[in-house]
């Protein structure tokens, strides 16, 4: 965990979710995959062919914009994948299910964080996929909202994404800390707006998030 700023009127936390919220570095590889394998098959191409096409789109990006990660539905769109296919493709293709189940120590600290704060997910996929997410880890009664690839058809890094969490619960950029697996994708921009950020590895880091707040 790397912590870069707690906010002194700390009032919301807002959570990415995939990578943030479980341990489950396969699920998180296989939710990107399967969305470049189904697109492979649509375009009639090998899955390997897709793969790299990806990447090497991913590779010129982050040469172009200082190192930057761009997301996969980002990325999409330089293809012409639209925001609406990747919210219909994420929503069919997603089975958090086969590869989560509940975590009890997550369960407990999110429970006693929801006691000081208002809890919210922000994600790049959609609210659907987001909450059977959620459900599957056990977690989904902490929070009060999600905003998701298709609240606003926007994906992360998005100022319109992290104002509508600011609005749900009532707080500003300034009273809010927003924890993710990504800098460039969950923090960066958040700390440009003048939230608080804490960069984890994965779960086991959120079990330590309440003695460090």
């Amino acid at each position: 965990m790397k912590i870069y700023k707690i906010p002194e009127n700390l009032k919301c936390i807002v959570f990415d979710i995939d990578g943030t919220l479980y341990t489950n570095r396969e699920f998180v590889a296989e939710q990107i995959d399967v969305q470049i394998r189904y697109w492979a098959e649509l375009q009639g191409k090998s899955h390997d062919e897709a793969r790299k096409e990806i990447q090497d789109y991913r590779k010129t990006y982050a040469l172009e914009n200082g190192g930057k990660s761009i997301s996969l539905a980002n990325a999409f769109l330089h293809f012409g994948i639209d925001i609406e296919t990747s919210i219909e493709w994420r929503n069919k293709l997603l089975e958090p299910e086969k590869y989560l189940s509940r975590d009890k120590k997550l369960s407990g600290v999110l429970k006693e964080l929801k006691q000081k704060y208002k809890l919210i997910c922000l994600t790049n996929n959609p609210v659907f996929s987001a909450k059977r997410t959620l459900k599957a880890v056990g977690i989904e009664e902490y929070f009060e909202d999600i905003v998701g690839l298709d609240t606003l058809k926007k994906s992360k890094p998005s100022k319109e994404n992290l104002q509508r969490a600011c609005e749900i619960t009532h707080t500003s950029y300034e009273e809010c800390l927003s924890v993710g697996d990504r800098f460039d994708i969950d923090l960066s921009l958040p700390l440009q707006l003048g939230m608080g950020a804490v960069l984890v590895n994965d779960s086991n880091d959120i079990l330590e998030l309440a003695k460090v707040l």
